[in-house]
């Protein structure tokens, strides 16, 4: 197997054209394990860790801007990130352990197409675009349009995630992310929720966002439970409507984490609780006091 650590995207992209056994790795948090797993060894490992604009996070006029190498800690230490998205935050911030979120990155997060990925939710929820390099020049593709299965993306052979782009929320707005695992760390989630709100002068929710994870091949989008917080006060009524929504979105499996029933009761609790999480921040922000 070779290894090679290009500076430049071009210069990752001609490696992996030339090469059908190449594969990239923003971190080798993932590949590592499931080579020792009995994955087949690729012929090439390309490191993009070299690469500047990949490891930049940076806030361009009302974008950021985050390399989909960059480290999980460059997020969690980054205050103005985390105040504009304190759920996308607190997701990379679940991503292993402290010594594995200096290596682990959004991107690597996402490309490995797990269901399970903390950080998916939390950024299709916030309406990510993921920057492709292709042959063509770029490409921009919504987050939640990137994986199409598990261990499936919509990425060509030789194309790579550059960064992610954010539009800085608006006035009202702020997101969460829950997920529950069987043990207090280091565990893959048996569920993710991921839910962003915006609520009007009157405390009244305008516009809601709900993404679940672990639940499906995919993460899901849930429009019913979305449709059930716009417009309310986050009353017990809209807040259980969303719920029961979020619960009848998942189609998940039997595993040793988790039975199918205990999945979808778990996936409406997290999302009525992520919603209330996101709703005091935005009060709180606003030096309103109460709780959902």
């Amino acid at each position: 197997m070779k290894y090679a650590a290009p500076t430049t995207i071009d210069e990752a992209r001609t490696l992996l054209a030339g090469d059908a056994g190449a594969i990239v790795f923003a971190g080798a948090t993932d590949v590592v394990p499931q080579m020792r797993a009995g994955r087949p060894e690729p012929s090439m490992v390309i490191d993009l860790k070299k690469i500047d604009r990949l490891m930049s996070v940076s806030l361009d006029g009302d974008t950021w801007q985050v390399g989909a190498a960059a480290p999980s800690s460059a997020l969690t230490s980054n205050a103005a990130i985390a105040a504009d998205f304190p759920g996308l935050t607190e997701a990379a911030g679940l991503i292993g352990s402290d010594q594995i979120q200096n290596r682990s990155s959004l991107g690597g997060n996402l490309c490995n197409a797990s269901p399970a990925a903390d950080s998916v939710p939390a950024l299709v929820v916030n309406d990510a675009v993921a920057v492709i390099a292709a042959a063509d020049g770029e490409r921009r593709v919504p987050v939640a349009d990137v994986v199409t299965g598990p261990g499936q993306t919509s990425l060509a052979h030789d194309e790579i995630v550059v960064c992610f782009e954010l539009a800085r929320p608006a006035g009202g707005t702020s997101d969460a992310y829950l997920r529950l695992i069987p043990r207090t760390e280091m565990d893959i989630a048996v569920v993710g929720a991921g839910v962003r709100l915006t609520l009007d002068d009157s405390g009244n929710v305008s516009a809601a966002a709900v993404a679940l994870g672990a639940v499906a091949p995919t993460v899901v989008r849930v429009p019913a439970a979305e449709a059930a917080l716009v417009g309310s006060s986050l009353d017990d009524t809209a807040l259980a409507a969303a719920a029961a929504a979020a619960s009848d979105a998942c189609s998940p499996i039997d595993d040793k984490r988790g039975t199918i029933n205990y999945r979808r009761q778990v996936a409406g609790v997290l999302t009525r609780r992520a919603a209330g999480i996101a709703a005091d921040r935005i009060r709180t922000r606003n030096g309103q006091n109460g709780a959902s």
